[in-house]
């Protein structure tokens, strides 16, 4: 059987470069190849496909056909005894015990603390009128993550939220271990991280748990046969967990902001909606449940710009899909934001529609996988919805914001889509509610 078409680029790099730099490097190849291409990027032949059959494929065959892998660089750092690397029965049993800490009732229990930092947010920007939005949100999500993940207050402004912003850049680097390069910066400020993390831990294990944020959580979780998280394990999964609950999200909020901005009639739906719950008593899960419309919106933000734009998995069998065949030991990149530009599944994909997640229109399994899907989906899929929408429901009650003009809004996609200039915007505060 024929391997898929496309060609493995320069011996060594391959197409690393164009993979990194071009951002339609995929779209460019599929109009090309089709819906399957072969390609090289970092030292490894790779396969993409997209597609809802092949989101099905690759993520109904875990642990048979594929495992998860990540390039050198995002392994290195992320740390050896991350979830995120882990596989088979050992990644299901660390899944449990991570899982605590975002169960329903864990989420019930942070709703008040991202509350009070997204209000702290909205008064300091009412008053600064027109900003460069994108830092901002960044600074904001990881002052709930670090809060409501770590216990600690202000985390943006601490030494742990300044060597995460370091840390984050060297995530999908070419991993060279030299002091100057973005990788090497990295290393160090893992390094430096996990120090800190090591101080906050041994505190909460020698005071009492504050109970009300994950890491409280973690470090009384048990498995089935009792055991608790090691140290060092702890220090992993919380660095693991500070990422997923900061940079996807971040990307997520942004482009929900840009969106409404770009299309006042959804705005204005969104703020209607609003107007049926009363503004000055706190949000409850049950009110954000009501929030239909809401809703829609932000799927359809979502399916329009992932923040992840895929996945990698390392091939443990050879496998055959559309007709080709994928070699043991090869990589498959299933593509989410690819597969959410189908426009069989998604007519008209550019457009910015919420009503394609009418209550009425249904879709296929895996042709909607903003979070993964199968025994990997994003475990934080559940805090990140929360999040998201407690802070589009404060948003839209309090503030109206426009773009401001002359500004190059297309997104650099990696390692989170985000608009290149960093979303500039005016505010003043809504008539809505007062």
């Amino acid at each position: 059987m024929a391997l898929p078409p496309g060609s493995l680029g320069l011996p060594l790099i391959g197409d690393t470069l164009n993979f990194l730099q071009d951002s339609d490097f995929a779209k460019k190849r599929h109009q090309q190849y089709g819906s399957i291409f072969k390609t090289s990027i970092f030292g490894q032949p790779t396969v993409f496909v997209r597609g809802q059959e092949a989101s099905l494929f690759v993520l109904s065959n875990e642990n048979q056909y594929f495992v998860v892998a990540w390039p050198a660089s995002t392994k290195a750092l992320l740390g050896p005894l991350s979830l995120a690397l882990q596989t088979g029965a050992n990644h299901q049993n660390r899944r449990k015990l991570l899982y605590q800490a975002f169960q329903p009732r864990a989420l019930a229990g942070y709703i008040g603390g991202m509350e009070n930092i997204t209000q702290r947010y909205l008064e300091k920007w009412a008053k600064m009128e027109t900003v460069t939005w994108y830092p901002e949100l960044r600074n904001y999500t990881f002052d709930v993550a670090g809060k409501l993940l770590v216990g600690i207050e202000n985390g943006s402004e601490t030494a742990l939220g300044h060597n995460f912003e370091t840390w984050c850049n060297g995530l999908f680097s070419i991993p060279l271990d030299v002091p100057w390069t973005q990788f090497g910066k990295a290393k160090k400020c893992r390094k430096l991280m996990l120090a800190e993390l090591e101080k906050i831990i041994r505190d909460r294990q020698q005071g009492t748990p504050s109970g009300n944020d994950a890491l409280s959580l973690l470090i009384s979780a048990r498995d089935d046969e009792g055991n608790s998280l090691s140290l060092d394990e702890l220090k992993d999964q919380v660095l693991l967990l500070l990422f997923a609950g900061h940079e996807t999200l971040t990307s997520a909020i942004a482009s929900f902001c840009l969106l409404l901005a770009q299309n006042p009639d959804v705005m204005a739906k969104v703020r209607a909606e609003q107007q049926q719950f009363p503004a000055t008593e706190p949000l409850t899960l049950e009110q954000l449940k009501q929030m239909t419309y809401l809703e829609q919106v932000m799927r359809e933000v979502l399916r329009l710009v992932p923040p992840v734009g895929g996945g990698f998995r390392k091939v443990i069998n050879a496998c055959e899909f559309g007709g080709y065949e994928i070699p043991k030991g090869w990589m498959v990149l299933y593509q989410i934001n690819q597969t959410h530009q189908d426009s069989q599944l998604y007519p008209e994909p550019d457009r910015f529609d919420p009503d394609r997640f009418s209550p009425e229109r249904s879709a296929k399994p895996f042709s909607y996988v903003p979070f993964g899907g199968g025994l990997r989906e994003c475990l934080g899929k559940e805090f990140a919805r929360l999040e998201m929408k407690l802070f589009a429901a404060k948003i839209v009650r309090e503030l109206e914001w426009e773009l401001l003009p002359d500004q190059d809004l297309n997104l650099i996609t990696v390692p989170t889509p985000h608009p290149r200039d960093g979303l500039r915007v005016k505010f003043r505060r809504t008539t809505m509610n007062r």
